[in-house]
């Protein structure tokens, strides 16, 4: 019996969608007095994987900095969403400006791990928000606590007391680098996007090339210069309507494709039979 194991066809690759691993927050949950933890997912980063990116969104519940490069091996891409924790400060040589405002270090530990491993293994990356921050500290940048504390900058925060469509709805222009990637995603040097956040970019990493900027200064995209694989993040949130959003929902395809791509070279690499 010829035991050599065959290229899966094209049709056998379209029953199983490339895998993107989504960290999980670090949160707790219930009546005050009656908290427990949980591990947490929005639902709508999840759904823009699938449905924008053409991909499976994957968890690996309390995974450690150890089982990052053998569970990079089982996996397409990486995406790091948005969440309402802050990257703690004392990775950017900080104190704490706001004790109100939630943290999550154990998503720390590991996501900041994870994207430096992403770099090297050339694993496809895309960030948003707060995964477009642990980024820039993950490779040596800093970030500000209080951008609109800062002279000469917006309040980039989402309003209190309007609704979701409201506060995903478009805030403020992003002016992009002519020719990169996301004026080709946006069909120009300009786009609107939402804003929902308080931190910002401080110092960029060096590594890290801006490719958009608010009407502020504020950096709002980026890419890893030299990456090996798609490695590009947001400071807005593309994963909101992505479906209904022409630019939004080109970032997502760049990003499935890429995620495509890295499936191909597995499962041909799974498919060769060891000499």
């Amino acid at each position: 019996m010829n035991s050599t194991r065959q290229t899966p066809s094209i049709h056998s690759q379209h029953l199983y969608p490339p895998l993107v691993w989504l960290p999980a927050d670090h949160r707790l949950l219930g009546d005050e007095g009656h908290q427990s933890p949980f591990l947490v997912l929005g639902e709508k980063y999840a759904r823009a994987v699938r449905q924008c990116a053409g991909a499976q969104p994957v968890l690996f519940p309390l995974a450690d900095v150890a089982q990052i490069p053998a569970l990079l091996e089982l996996v397409d891409g990486v995406m790091l969403t948005g969440s309402p924790s802050n990257v703690h400060p004392s990775h950017f040589d900080q104190d704490v400006l706001d004790a109100g405002l939630p943290l999550d270090l154990q998503r720390d530990v590991l996501t900041l791990a994870l994207v430096r491993a992403c770099r090297s293994a050339g694993v496809p990356l895309l960030g948003i928000c707060r995964g477009f921050q642990e980024i820039n500290v993950a490779l040596g940048g800093s970030l500000e606590q209080s951008v609109h504390a800062r002279e000469g900058r917006f309040d980039h925060r989402d309003p209190e007391g309007v609704s979701l469509e409201e506060a995903y709805g478009p805030a403020h222009e992003v002016r992009f680098v002519p020719g990169c990637a996301f004026s080709r995603w946006a069909g120009g040097d300009m786009a609107q996007v939402n804003s929902l956040h308080g931190q910002g970019i401080g110092r960029l990493a060096d590594g890290l090339r801006a490719l958009g900027h608010a009407s502020d200064g504020l950096v709002e995209a980026f890419e890893i210069e030299r990456a090996a694989a798609f490695a590009y993040a947001v400071q807005w949130h593309p994963e909101w309507n992505c479906q209904e959003n022409p630019f939004y929902r080109a970032i997502f395809a760049a990003f499935g494709q890429a995620c495509k791509r890295r499936q191909a070279s597995r499962m041909q690499e799974r498919a060769t039979p060891a000499s």
